[in-house]
């Protein structure tokens, strides 16, 4: 079993004239090379935890170790071992890639030529060698999540914290991100990313925990999380929204739960996947609706987060 490569036990964090605490017995552990999401509404507690994580703020109570140091009592070991990614961009529009690398190189204690050394390195890996001489100011926002990513790995950190790391981007410049991230994972990089994106926590995160209020609700991966909610779900697409109200109630009939609508979407959930299938072709025919698309899939991450935000709305 791998060491774990960040752990919190029942951390709490309250601000100061704040009604509700930020984090409220919050539990995590990551396996060392994991990349791990968590995910939650705005005021869940994501950045709280990962800046308590990064030793950038003291819990009021509870323990949590990165790399395996305290990071309460070995906050200096700890930042010797991390990297952090913030929600905006931490790199100078004025100058140029490679001279925002070298300066992180100065900064981070490396010589002149090791400096330069390492930035031409990270500009090579990150494909950003064509541009490193260019101002920032002129780089894509791609290109800058992908610098500042850079700039976190100058000296090779055991953790890497990222906060929200495609806030405002295209999806063109997601696609980028997603990329380097994978390939620090791949290298053994230990990730804790944040996002609101669940579409993200799909596609990048071997396990996931779901914030509410500061405490973890749910965790798994993500296809423990969406066997969670039930069974499969059947996606029916009319070409007009007319059609799509005049089928739900034949919809509804062979629903094994309230069915979603969307204009011209339907989804329904269903226990029997072949069987609901072939009913509600059946159906729709003799209703004499034609769909324009019928497609069978797994719930997804978004499902999820909806049927753990009613399940929390009821519970409080």
């Amino acid at each position: 079993m791998k060491q774990a490569g960040v752990t919190a036990h029942q951390v709490r964090k309250t601000y100061r004239g704040a009604d509700a605490p930020a984090l409220d017995g919050f539990d995590l552990e990551i396996p060392a090379g994991a990349v791990y999401g968590l995910l939650g509404p705005n005021g869940a507690g994501k950045t709280t935890a990962i800046r308590i994580l990064a030793t950038l703020m003291r819990l009021d109570a509870g323990q949590a170790t990165v790399a395996g140091f305290d990071v309460s009592t070995e906050a200096a070991r700890v930042r010797q071992r991390i990297g952090l990614v913030g929600q905006y961009a931490a790199v100078d529009e004025i100058l140029s890639g490679r001279q925002n690398l070298v300066l992180f190189g100065r900064l981070n204690h490396l010589g002149p030529a090791k400096a330069r050394k390492r930035a031409d390195e990270l500009l090579e890996r990150f494909a950003l060698a064509d541009t490193g001489t260019k101002p920032v100011a002129k780089y894509s926002g791609g290109m800058r999540r992908r610098l500042d990513l850079a700039a976190s790995l100058i000296v090779a950190p055991e953790v890497l914290f990222v906060d929200e790391p495609t806030t405002g981007l295209d999806p063109q410049a997601r696609q980028e991100v997603w990329a380097s991230l994978r390939e620090l994972s791949a290298a053994g990089t230990t990730i804790l990313l944040t996002t609101q994106y669940l579409e993200e926590a799909d596609q990048l995160a071997d396990r996931i925990a779901m914030l509410w209020h500061g405490r973890v609700v749910s965790e798994g991966t993500p296809d423990e999380l969406k066997a969670s909610v039930g069974g499969d779900w059947i996606d029916v697409v009319f070409d007009r929204p007319d059609d799509a109200t005049r089928a739900l109630p034949v919809l509804r009939e062979h629903a094994d739960g309230e069915p979603r609508t969307e204009l011209t979407r339907v989804s329904i959930p269903v226990a029997q996947r072949t069987r609901a299938l072939i009913a509600i072709s059946t159906a729709l025919v003799g209703a004499g609706i034609e769909p324009a698309e019928l497609n069978l899939r797994r719930p997804t991450l978004d499902e999820v987060f909806l049927a753990q935000h009613a399940k929390q709305e009821v519970a409080a």
